[in-house]
């Protein structure tokens, strides 16, 4: 066996004894397509107030102005998908968020998966991102393989649907390349299109960010959410996973095996009133280790208020 082929064996061995689920490579080159892409939707303002999205641009592009000399992006999933779940009349928070903190469990297995190849390889030259850098991450799995960007735009598995966190690892590594993942398994199904509440999916695998229930609960730092979206968040008040619950493809979803994103007791079973009344002590006590800390105490009870449409200012337009 050539070196680059027990390099690529021993990373997807290692991938896999991490605990990740999925382990993909493409070579590193410039997404000129997605920079298209990328250009069009910012230009019709889909990103809203994520100014940040506009920073950047040729980074997210092109893997060599992240890590020089950059030769290979391996992607990486990591299951997510809970055993148990809010009871569905309650007040909802994303799956993603049920247990700690996505970005911290898997930075340090980043930091270890690069540990282990130079430990094995010798000096080698990468950098590990999971949302925190200008990476396009779900364009770089349809790249290596792993499955395709439906209509939702999400990645969506054969075989394990959509509820996966997507991390990335850049190295000047030469490895084997898998091929692309070149069919696209939705069909004519529109589910996510005619159950998003605020019509933030359009019909070209676009998705307007700026209508989307996740941007206003979670990316919005305004004081008020604005009041032509009454009544449309359908309890949703940290992130909104209506395009994946109704995604057939999810029906092949199971519990994930990391034991760090067991849901956080209190988040499973909170009343309305213990949302509503809890303190920003108890906020930050309860979920430090939260992907809920993003959005502070303030903007969870902006959020509630909003969606309980109780009188506390909340609204714009009114």
């Amino acid at each position: 066996m050539r070196p680059i082929e027990q390099h690529t064996a021993f990373i997807k061995s290692l991938a896999r004894e991490l605990g990740f689920d999925y382990c993909g490579i493409a070579r590193a080159q410039r997404l000129d397509e997605d920079a298209r892409r990328l250009e069009n939707w910012l230009q019709q303002g889909m990103h809203g107030s994520m100014r940040y999205m506009e920073n950047h641009f040729e980074l997210r592009i092109d893997p060599t102005r992240l890590v020089p000399g950059a030769q290979s992006v391996i992607t990486l999933l990591l299951n997510y998908y809970p055993a148990e779940k809010q009871d569905p009349d309650a007040l909802q928070v994303s799956k993603y968020a049920y247990g700690k903190d996505y970005h911290e469990v898997i930075r340090e297995k980043l930091n270890r998966f690069l540990a282990h190849i130079r430990l094995q390889i010798g000096e080698v030259q990468g950098r590990g991102f999971v949302d925190s850098a200008p990476v396009l991450e779900r364009a770089w799995a349809q790249k290596s393989g792993i499955g395709w960007i439906g209509r939702n735009g999400n990645l969506l598995t054969k075989q394990g649907g959509s509820f996966f966190f997507i991390a990335t690892l850049i190295t000047d590594l030469p490895l084997v390349y898998d091929d692309p993942f070149a069919k696209d398994y939705c069909g004519t199904c529109r589910k996510c299109i005619d159950a998003c509440p605020t019509d933030a999916i359009l019909d070209n695998k676009v998705i307007d960010g700026s209508k989307c229930i996740s941007y206003f609960t979670i990316e919005l730092k305004e004081k008020l959410i604005p009041s032509d979206m009454k009544d449309k968040f359908d309890n949703w008040f940290f992130g909104c996973d209506t395009c994946q619950d109704v995604c057939p493809w999810n029906r092949f979803s199971t519990p994930t095996r990391e034991t760090e994103f067991s849901p956080i007791p209190e988040l499973l079973n909170f009343s309305t009133a213990e949302w509503q009344s809890m303190t920003e002590d108890a906020f930050r006590k309860i979920f430090r280790h939260s992907p809920l800390k993003r959005s502070k105490y303030q903007g969870i009870q902006r959020n509630l208020s909003f969606v309980q449409n109780t009188d506390h200012g909340t609204t714009a337009g009114e």
